[in-house]
């Protein structure tokens, strides 16, 4: 069965077959570009979808052969607070509130973003690159698209001329410039030929931040000194890394109207070269009772909302993979608990079944048809190659859970990252944990708890520390208790 993606370029199922394509998918090369984060605030769970559908898709390429350059970008200036070029450099904004620099407010937002990515045993991209790292070749598109005849300069700003550009609408499925739907979504500037018009690169125009400081970065550039809007960023580093023609560009389903839509617009215009991208991805949104998550509106959910809350990352990851990523999520706690316990249930099978095979020295399998292991095996790719679809690919896990074929489960897992073999294996290596050890550690947690209590902070603090001392791992669970793991004595 051949591997299929659903397009939003054209809105449709299409088989994979890769720009450069060869006889075999086998040491076939794929260009795979995934819209990071602007590194201004944490990522909240919706965005972390995102980045779990990048991760799905990579793995189930690479499961079936491909050779995949994966290239994520960290948007460290040039994205304002309104994607249509409205509102401060959410950069500029965030130092401003912190009294950071912004240099240092990223580095703090790209650390705790890849801390939360390693959470989730999301892989790392081949290729991160920033943008404060590649001026110049934002700077050497600018001028192929100005030369090109696609810009003018207004109000101190150069503008991309979307009406210059005949199918600018042809990922959003839009087609009138000036409709209200468009004028709403892309603002008012008065500088703008078109509604739909977008910076390519700010000068003065652009340069108020926090509390009327001036812009924190700035570049020469043939236009004045300045900064790159947002949506040149993803080209110049696209195709730096990846070629001026790629196999597939990922994001969340938000950016297909605006970001990527001018995205298109501005390489093609550079290269003259269509289709840019051959592959558009995007999956749906988080959504919680009162709509979308974002943080513009506030009170959003982090990962690290949820460990505190006693849950395991990858809990998250499980409710993520059940659900299709073109259909919307619907979060809640319920939601969550009920991943959390399926998840739960795996690994105890799962370790059960292992257990089974150490002491019968052999594989634990179904004495039923021998050819039952490899259809498995089977029906969990059909599901991958049928546009990711996780939920059937979830469901031939637990059928080879069920019949105890942990070598089809352990190969599964490669794609899906529940962590299921290192599960058992940590579990297979936990040390034994002397009797008088054990009493002596729970007498601490006692006086910790107690501590608590009395509100005492400094008291509990102190505790906590001699129980890490002593190599010991302290959980505070949801329910106000704590549990703890042994590590090495």
């Amino acid at each position: 069965m051949a591997f299929k993606i659903y397009n939003t370029l054209g809105r449709k199922l299409e088989e994979f077959v890769p720009v450069v394509s060869t006889s075999s998918t086998s040491g076939a090369h794929v260009g795979f570009y995934g819209c990071g984060p602007t590194v201004y605030n944490f990522a909240h769970i919706g965005n972390l979808r995102a980045y779990l559908t990048h991760d799905t898709l990579v793995r189930s390429l690479r499961r079936r052969g491909y050779q995949v350059t994966h290239v994520m970008n960290i948007t460290d200036v040039g994205h304002l607070t309104g994607d249509n070029d409205e509102g401060e450099d959410k950069m500029v904004k965030a130092a401003g509130e912190r009294h950071k620099s912004v240099l240092e407010i990223a580095a703090f937002y790209t650390e705790a973003f890849f801390k939360d990515t390693e959470r989730l045993n999301i892989k790392w991209p081949d290729i991160v690159c920033k943008a404060t790292e590649h001026i110049d070749e934002m700077i050497a598109l600018i001028k192929r698209i100005e030369a090109n005849g696609y810009t003018y300069s207004a109000g101190g700003n150069l503008y991309f001329d979307t009406a210059k550009f005949d199918h600018y609408w042809e990922l959003s499925g839009r087609n009138n410039i000036n409709d209200e739907e468009t004028v709403s979504r892309t603002g008012l500037d008065a500088n703008k030929k078109h509604p739909a018009d977008f910076v390519l690169w700010f000068t003065k125009s652009k340069f108020i931040g926090q509390d009327g400081e001036g812009q924190a970065l700035v570049w020469d550039s043939p236009w004045g000194t300045g900064y790159p809007g947002w949506h040149i960023e993803c080209s110049a580093m696209s195709m730096k890394y990846l070629g001026e023609q790629f196999d597939i560009h990922a994001g969340g389903i938000d950016h297909v109207a605006i970001h990527h839509s001018n995205e298109i617009a501005q390489s093609e215009a550079a290269t003259g070269k269509h289709p840019w991208v051959k592959y558009w991805v995007h999956n749906e949104f988080l959504v919680l009772d009162k709509g979308k998550m974002s943080k513009s509106a506030g009170g959003f959910l982090t990962l690290q909302t949820l460990i505190d809350k006693g849950f395991d990352p990858l809990d998250y990851r499980y409710l993520v993979l059940g659900a299709h990523y073109r259909s919307q999520l619907q979060f809640s706690w319920e939601a969550l608990e009920g991943a959390r316990a399926s998840r739960l249930s795996l690994l105890d099978k799962i370790k059960s079944h292992a257990e089974a095979r150490r002491r019968g020295g052999g594989a634990t399998q179904s004495n039923s048809d021998p050819a039952s292991p490899r259809l498995r095996v089977s029906s969990f790719d059909e599901a991958l190659d049928d546009d990711l679809n996780t939920p059937r690919a979830l469901a031939a896990l637990w059928a080879a859970v069920k019949e105890g074929d942990l070598d089809a489960v352990y190969d599964m897992d490669t794609v899906l990252g529940l962590g299921l073999k290192e599960a058992v294996e940590a579990a297979d290596n936990q040390v034994e944990v002397d009797p008088v050890f054990a009493a002596e550690i729970e007498g601490l947690i006692a006086e910790r708890s107690a501590a608590k209590k009395a509100k005492d902070w400094a008291k509990a603090d102190s505790i906590r520390a001699a129980i890490k001392a002593k190599g010991v791992v302290l959980t505070d669970n949801k329910d106000g208790s704590s549990s703890w793991s042994a590590g090495s004595f």
